[in-house]
């Protein structure tokens, strides 16, 4: 079977997430290296960083939101369906980052994407506290916060080969619980 090349415009895509994780200032000709093609070739997908910037967004909200979708599909609790959302993530963490560092006030449908997506998670985390997930006493937004840096450093153990992403999910999840007066389930 034949490897599936990506197109031009994804490697700038995947490039610029691993750039902007690492080095949020870096240039587009720091994008075109990772990518392995030159600037111009880059100008040809994007006029300018901005436009990137956009792109990334975008495609950050949906790759989220498609990998959430998929792994709560038959949970059975808020509880399994979050620890299944990490474990699917992980490898993501790349993108949830670069929504929490970038800056999209001046983008509307991507401000309200965004926003889509925090409340979805706090309602998640609200449920699960009821089911005794989290301690009642520990504000939401401090949970979501704990996810979204315990998913960036979960995926950053990976990336740095110092676990695989199962177990940088599972350690991830248990830290996120215990740090949160909660209990684990299962």
């Amino acid at each position: 079977m034949k490897a599936i090349k990506p197109t031009t415009r994804d490697a700038i895509i995947e490039a610029a997430f691993q750039i902007y994780s690492e080095d949020p200032t870096a240039s587009l000709a720091d994008i075109a290296v990772r990518a392995g093609i030159g600037r111009a070739t880059l100008h040809r997908h994007f006029s300018g960083r901005d436009e990137l910037l956009v792109e990334l967004a975008k495609v950050a909200i949906k790759d989220l939101d498609d990998a959430a979708e998929c792994a709560v599909t038959g949970a059975q609790s808020y509880t399994e369906a979050l620890r299944l959302m990490m474990h699917a993530l992980v490898p993501l963490a790349s993108r949830q980052w670069f929504l929490s560092q970038t800056s999209v006030e001046n983008h509307p449908d991507i401000l309200a994407e965004y926003q889509r997506q925090s409340e979805e998670m706090a309602n998640d985390i609200e449920e699960a506290k009821k089911e005794g997930c989290f301690a009642a006493d520990v504000p939401t937004t401090w949970i979501v916060q704990a996810f979204d840096n315990l998913l960036y450093a979960a995926w950053q153990m990976v990336r740095n080969e110092e676990a695989t992403a199962k177990q940088a999910a599972a350690l991830a999840w248990r830290t996120l619980v215990e740090g949160t007066g909660g209990h684990l389930h299962g």
